[in-house]
């Protein structure tokens, strides 16, 4: 009987060790706008912050979106704590005014600019850590340039654009319906002087409906290519070989006008960060599939570069 409640202790206290946490995670309001995780390794050796930047539209936390659910942006932060490296990964504030109700039908690319500052600012007051990066993904990447300061160790771009949003979808616009391309920029040159129209056909309305005509014109003033030759950070570009949104050439164009440029370009992974072997029908359903790892060259490059 002696022995027999040795063993369950000890299989007890077996258990106990293997159930014990890895990582911390704290919920962190940084301000009014941006709500968001901190995930930090138990064991956080290297004293290291990844701000983590999501992609266009309500992306939260997580990488997610309705009807786009595959954790990219959590799979990255739980990489990188198994590395030893915290990261701070927050909802785009379109996702609180969703949850909310209260919709800003005047939010600009600017709020998301300031935001992903304030993110800065608030772990730089802290002082907890030696070294903060920023990894911004599509859209994210952008930001996250445009958050970089001195404050900032080094920024690393995700399938990031090399192109203004206006070029992308007038370039997207010349592929499916070259007939609306005339239209499409008379749209555009209205948005560069700050006003608004309604001036264009119906075809067009998902793109250039009311309510995003402010957040697109103030987009649109920011080119990535100009953006990132301002940086004295060292930049890491990732890209993925199948990424149907941003290709390669625009990966190289970010490369050659960044003054300390790495290129790090992925066999088959896509937009979303994952391996993709089949075609294109594989590689637009993976957008919605949360069981896939991220690419494994990815979370190795990352490590590597954040150091």
């Amino acid at each position: 009987m002696k022995l027999f409640l040795s063993i369950l202790a000890l299989s007890f206290t077996f258990q106990t060790i293997a159930q014990e946490p890895t990582t911390i995670q704290t919920e962190i309001e940084v301000s009014p706008f941006v709500d968001g995780s901190l995930l930090e390794p138990t064991d956080a050796r290297k004293n290291i912050l990844a701000i983590i930047i999501g992609d266009y539209g309500p992306t939260d936390r997580n990488g997610n979106q309705n009807f786009q659910k595959n954790n990219n942006l959590k799979k990255i932060a739980y990489s990188l704590a198994e590395n030893g490296i915290s990261s701070f990964r927050y909802d785009k504030r379109i996702v609180k005014q969703i949850l909310k109700g209260r919709v800003n039908a005047r939010l600009t690319f600017d709020d998301y600019i300031k935001d992903a500052k304030d993110v800065v600012n608030y772990f730089v007051k802290k002082n907890n850590y030696a070294s903060i990066y920023i990894i911004g993904h599509g859209q994210g990447s952008l930001i996250g340039m445009l958050a970089t300061d001195e404050n900032v160790a080094g920024l690393i771009s995700l399938g990031g654009s090399a192109k203004s949003i206006d070029q992308v979808i007038l370039e997207q616009i010349e592929q499916t319906a070259p007939g609306l391309k005339p239209d499409a920029e008379r749209v555009f040159n209205v948005l560069k002087t700050g006003k608004t129209t309604t001036d264009f056909p119906q075809a067009l309305s998902n793109i250039f409906s009311l309510d995003t005509q402010d957040f697109m014109g103030n987009w649109m003033q920011y080119h990535p290519v100009e953006i990132i030759k301002t940086l004295n950070s060292p930049v890491l570009i990732i890209n993925g070989t199948k990424d149907l949104q941003v290709s390669t050439a625009e990966a190289q164009e970010l490369q050659d006008a960044a003054k300390q440029g790495t290129l790090k370009n992925i066999t088959n992974m896509n937009h979303v960060l994952f391996i993709i072997e089949g075609g294109d029908l594989e590689n637009s359903k993976s957008y919605n599939e949360s069981f896939r790892p991220l690419a494994p060259e990815l979370v190795e490059a990352l490590t590597t570069f954040i150091k």
